[in-house]
């Protein structure tokens, strides 16, 4: 087990419905430590890449960006789930559904903060269907700037979304991969991945 599948058998929570609750340490409480290792580990996957950005969708994913743009030493931007007085001038614009929330957002990236100059690094918490990666991945495509990879801390393996990124060519790296989680028991099975 590595230090974050470690940390999800010890402190995460199964709930019915496929829910993984890892909100003590992750993405409602954040421990700060655990963040700054999830940085260095997306930094040492995604070493050889010429990143200028890194891209995450608000809000779970933010503080965890953070740390990712900090080791490369660039900018990180996040997508915004409504356009707000405050968002001057043309966006990029993409639709996501949230399998959490079951919702619909328009997640929406000001146009001056990414173009096609760049090569971005996408980051977020959770991976199931795969929508709000697809979403972002629309977002930067029409930036015309180059996705250099999706870094993901947790990706449920039994749903599609990770199939899905995957077929379209697009280095994946998930920290985690849960196979299987048991509600009664709280079992949580990681899929074994060799080390890169």
């Amino acid at each position: 087990m590595n230090f974050l599948e470690e940390r999800i058998a010890r402190d995460g929570i199964v709930k019915p419905g496929n829910v993984l609750k890892v909100d003590s340490f992750l993405n409602h409480q954040m421990d700060i430590s655990l963040i700054e290792e999830i940085g260095r580990e997306f930094h040492r996957r995604f070493a050889g890449k010429p990143v200028t950005k890194v891209l995450t969708i608000e809000a779970s994913g933010i503080g965890i960006a953070c740390f990712v743009a900090k080791e490369f030493g660039v900018p990180m931007v996040f997508a915004k789930k409504s356009k707000s007085i405050n968002i001057e001038g043309d966006v990029y614009l993409a639709e996501v559904e949230s399998f959490t929330h079951k919702n619909h957002n328009q997640v929406v990236v000001s146009k001056k903060f990414l173009g096609p100059e760049d090569h971005v690094l996408i980051i977020d918490d959770f991976l199931a269907n795969g929508c709000a990666l697809l979403g972002l991945i629309s977002i930067v495509e029409s930036a015309g700037a180059t996705v250099e990879g999706l870094g993901i801390v947790i990706e449920k393996g039994f749903q599609v979304g990770g199939q899905v990124i995957r077929n379209l060519g697009y280095p994946l790296e998930s920290l985690a991969i849960v196979d299987a989680m048991d509600p009664e028991t709280e079992a949580i099975t990681f899929r074994e991945q060799i080390e890169k």
